[in-house]
């Protein structure tokens, strides 16, 4: 893209963290000076063919820590440390990225892996401008045979050692590939930290997510401000790299609050605080005359909630937000103490995907992180200092597509038909069918039904459980990180529906979008 420069401010990137408050000193959260490795994050493609060349990001991880801001009147594109790093909220901008590492690491594979085997960071840059940082994306890896594979870097100095996502290889070129996404989040502009280009860019560069949209409470935005945000979507979108969206989030205090996306360049802003539009079944109707898509926002949260009743059209609202940094949206209570971690502390009955589904309401069901904290895929917002309104923040969640090419149009059409799945903020692949049908199908059929599932992380899979109208009726215990399911004892005589839950270690949760079955 070049560099941007539609705003001024920012300071160039600085190992010294000099905006730290005496409480800030205190935290937990605070790094000494000398940054050490704790972690090495690797990303890789979902799904590959045998032979196919892929890039690699890898990220070298130290104790989060808070960055500093400060106003500085020339702008090389985005930094680190910008002058927009403080919200309202009172969140701050974190980075967990060692500032400088000159060292060398070595890079392994699973059978079949083929690629460079060392690398060292003095080579090379981070993704901004004089950024010494550790983050790369190496090219010219693959795989000679097919399968589930993994890729390890490791630091030969400590053994620290990162594990890939889970990659299928397939036999043949994939017609059907899996891109990772967030449609959830905020901007300076309205209640967030950081300037849409630096947001963009850290979906792209630093979270290394495929799909990104950054829907703020449009509310916030003046008309020009919404011209703005026109602009820095579209020019980050790149078919075959980074696929964005136009939208933004209505912020109803009433009726609680919904995303939409449009498919193209171009799309009006809508704002509940606008007579014309202050009413579901008003943004519907704009939504249909603009070709958006809209998403139901954590239904179940309190102050925020979604009312089914009278709140829905099948015909633009085909998503539901089943995890975000809210907590879970699936059913009432969550999953109790198991996953505390995960489940909502204040949450509404009778406004779970659950009771839209359980209405006759077709939603696909996603995860987002509703990002305050400007890390889109990979936020912070659980170690933040919290003001106590702002008490209940998860780490976030991600939405896996299932597509047959990285484009706005083969992108957006998977989401509008529900072709996608939520998670805990972890890449693990999910794929199911009924009768060779994808997630998000209505299909009509009668008698035995032919239930594919495959599943594959880098989490160990304690259970999948098969949902049919909210109750589980088959479940496998795999205690592994790659299993195929087939399963053959459901047969159906009347409409109804079926989807998939993923539960695995360190309290992470996959869900698939239902298959209707006329």
């Amino acid at each position: 893209m070049g560099n941007l420069t539609l705003f001024t401010g920012g300071l160039a990137f600085s190992t010294e963290n000099k905006a730290l408050d005496s409480q800030s000193e205190n935290s937990l959260l605070t790094v000494s000076k000398q940054k050490e490795l704790k972690e090495i994050r690797v990303t890789a493609p979902s799904v590959v063919g045998v032979n196919e060349p892929f890039t690699v990001g890898i990220r070298l991880l130290t104790t989060p820590f808070f960055t500093g801001w400060g106003p500085v009147w020339q702008r090389f594109g985005t930094t680190v440390n910008g002058s927009f790093n403080v919200s309202s909220r009172g969140i701050r901008y974190m980075d967990n990225v060692l500032p400088r590492f000159e060292n060398s690491v070595r890079i392994e594979g699973d059978e079949g892996f083929s690629g460079i085997s060392t690398y060292s960071f003095k080579e090379g840059a981070g993704p901004y401008h004089n950024d010494k940082r550790p983050i790369r994306r190496l090219d010219n890896f693959k795989f000679t045979t097919p399968g589930v594979k993994y890729i390890r870097v490791v630091d030969p100095e400590t053994g620290i050692t990162g594990v890939s996502n889970a990659i299928l290889v397939e036999s043949i070129p994939p017609t059907d590939r899996l891109y990772w996404g967030n449609l959830h989040c905020h901007s300076i502009f309205g209640d967030g930290v950081r300037l849409p280009e630096d947001i963009y860019a850290f979906a792209r560069d630093e979270s290394f997510l495929d799909v990104f949209a950054l829907t703020d409470h449009t509310e916030a935005l003046t008309n020009g401000q919404w011209t703005y945000f026109k602009q820095v979507t579209n020019e980050f979108n790149e078919d075959g790299r980074f696929v964005t969206f136009l939208g933004g989030e209505w912020t109803s205090p009433e009726h609680g609050h919904k995303n939409y996306i449009y498919p193209g360049n171009d799309g009006i802003i809508l704002r509940c605080n606008d007579p014309n539009q202050d009413t579901p079944h008003k943004v519907f109707q704009l939504a249909k005359k603009h070709g958006a898509l809209v998403i139901a926002n954590h239904t179940a949260s309190s102050g925020h909630t979604t009312r089914w009743e009278g709140n829905h059209d099948p015909e633009v609202q085909r998503l539901v937000e089943v995890y975000s940094i809210g907590g879970i949206n699936e059913m009432m209570f969550g999953f109790g103490t198991r996953f505390k971690n995960r489940a909502k502390e204040d949450e509404v009955a009778g406004s779970h995907a659950i009771d839209g589904l359980k209405r006759g309401y077709r939603l696909g069901m996603i995860g987002t992180g509703d990002d305050h904290d400007g890390r889109p895929g990979d936020s912070l917002h659980h170690l933040q200092e919290k003001p106590e309104s702002y008490k209940f923040l998860k780490e976030p969640g991600l939405m896996g597509v299932w597509a047959d090419e990285l484009s706005r149009e083969a992108i957006f059409a998977a989401l509008w038909n529900r072709h996608v799945f939520g998670t805990t903020n972890n890449r693990t692949l999910l794929r199911f069918s009924i009768n060779g049908h994808k997630m998000g199908s209505e299909i009509k059929t009668r008698g035995k039904l032919d239930i594919q599932v495959e599943v594959a992380g880098n989490h160990n899979i304690q259970k999948v459980e098969l949902i049919k109208e909210g109750q589980v009726v088959d479940t496998l215990e795999p205690l592994k990180k790659a299993v195929q399911w087939s399963i053959s004892n459901q047969s159906v005589s009347a409409p109804t529906w079926y989807y998939i839950r993923v539960l695995m270690d360190n309290e992470h949760i996959a869900w698939a979008s239902p298959i209707w079955i006329d």
